[in-house]
């Protein structure tokens, strides 16, 4: 039987929030529910919101095996990785003998790659490395780039495109040896791999909730408190959490980012079979074809991001014939531009074959049935686009 269409295959760009989650942060809207400020302590509404708000924390903390008070909530990762970096680099200016180099990747998120380019016209030094093939970035090369004067490497745990993931602990144990700070941009890996933030040894980790099932416009920070990390706040007005970001903590999407996390915490081992299952579905259904290329590969990267190339096809043309696939080019962030995807480009993947290109994102709700069907449109779509060349 056919599944219903389109089908959603943009679990890489955002998930539906879990039905429970939804009735949760429901609940906390209204004046029946938990609709009060967190921060007003004088009163019962207050004290019923702020429990529900640590309740939320512990929650996440749970998740990620980290104290519960090193965590900040923000509008997401991208705020998250802001207020890691620019609140990093700036906190280390007043400090006698700290440098001005940072480190980081050429095919990062764009919310590490805009901070970093702001932070050179404010008078830092960023380092872009390439990645390898696999679009992995190795510890040798963190290794290679490091200089006396650096003091933050940001990398991301999973690339956003490719699914490739990167030696996060051994990165962050050499970090350690030098004396330089570790951000992680962990949106694609929370909730998709184990994120053990004691075991990765990152000191700083960001997160957004709907990455993993929860409400957009929420996510964390975490920030190491032993020993504690100092950041400089990039929100001011309130001195809120303990001053790191300011603003009024809104109580329904915390509430909604926690129980996504429970879940994702109870589900996670279930949700990576399940991914793989459809990752094996699709490639085998694919196999029919000729000249499809995977970018990245299979042992570097996690099963729920597959990312292929079709010689002899226009990817937007492909794109438009598969109506009723919600697929990608690539990150949902830069979905307007025209040119090739930058992380492929850096893969050294020619400007065609990266035109040709198609990221596929798999999630909870994704079925079997659901990839067979989109790897036989696939392929009839690709052998009637290449007979018209």
């Amino acid at each position: 039987m056919k599944p219903k269409t389109p089908i959603y295959l943009d679990y890489a760009a955002t998930t539906p929030v879990d039905a429970d989650v939804a009735k949760a942060m429901a609940s906390c809207l209204t004046k029946e529910g938990n609709f009060a400020n967190p921060a007003s302590r004088a009163h019962f509404f207050g004290w019923q919101a702020e429990a529900a708000v640590e309740k939320a924390r512990g929650q996440l903390a749970s998740l990620l095996n980290a104290d519960p008070r090193s965590l900040v909530w923000t509008s997401g990762a991208t705020e998250s990785n802001n207020l890691a970096l620019k609140g990093l680099a700036f906190a280390q200016q007043g400090i006698e003998g700290r440098g001005k180099h940072i480190i980081t990747s050429a095919i990062e998120h764009k919310a590490v790659l805009d901070p970093c380019a702001y932070l050179e016209k404010n008078g830092f030094e960023v380092t872009y490395l390439a990645p390898q093939k696999s679009g992995v970035v190795t510890l040798a090369q963190v290794k290679e780039a490091m200089r006396e004067d650096t003091i933050v490497v940001a990398l991301m745990h999973v690339n956003n495109e490719l699914g490739a993931i990167n030696p996060i602990a051994d990165i962050a144990a050499y970090c350690r040896s030098r004396n330089v700070f570790l951000h992680v941009d962990a949106a694609q890996s929370v909730g998709k791999l184990p994120v053990d933030v004691k075991a990765l040894g990152a000191h700083t980790l960001s997160l957004s909730a709907h990455k993993f099932y929860g409400p957009k416009g929420m996510g964390a920070l975490y920030v190491q408190r032993d020993p504690q990390v100092d950041l400089s706040a990039q929100i001011h007005g309130g001195g809120h959490q303990r001053g790191m970001r300011s603003g009024t903590l809104a109580t329904h999407q915390i509430v909604g980012l926690g129980l996504a996390a429970e879940i994702a915490q109870k589900q996670l081992f279930q949700d990576m079979a399940h991914a793989k299952q459809l990752r094996t579905a699709l490639l085998a259904g694919l196999e029919a074809l000729t000249e499809v290329t995977r970018n990245g590969d299979d042992a570097s990267a996690i099963d729920a991001i597959v990312n292929l190339s079709f010689a002899g096809v226009d990817g937007e043309t492909l794109l438009t014939a598969l109506r009723d696939l919600a697929v990608s080019t690539g990150s949902a962030c830069t979905s307007a531009s025209v040119e090739p995807s930058y992380v492929l480009s850096a893969l050294g993947v020619s400007p065609t074959l990266a035109h040709a290109s198609l990221r596929f994102s798999f999630g909870r709700y994704t079925t079997v049935a659901d990839v067979e069907y989109a790897a036989q449109k696939i392929v009839a779509t690709v052998t009637t686009l290449r007979a018209r060349r």
